[in-house]
């Protein structure tokens, strides 16, 4: 179970969710993402980066993990 909901003080829930979303906006490991580049590609990160301008994007619920397995492929 995700430690935020089991208790402790408010202080260090909020220093998790710092910690959290630091992780969010570092991406995946350093070897994933040097599998996508040798691949050609660019994370997804990085593509909206070159695609917005600087700060004009907000992203909404960065610790969302979808929970689907299944996309009829």
């Amino acid at each position: 179970m995700n430690s935020l909901l089991t208790g402790g003080s408010a202080k260090g829930r909020v220093a998790e969710l710092h910690t959290l979303g630091g992780k969010v906006r570092r991406g995946p490991s350093e070897k994933a993402t040097e599998a996508q580049h040798a691949k050609g590609t660019l994370t997804a990160r990085e593509r909206i980066d070159l695609l917005l301008d600087e700060g004009s994007f907000r992203e909404v619920e960065p610790l969302r993990r979808h929970r689907a397995t299944g996309f009829g492929l």
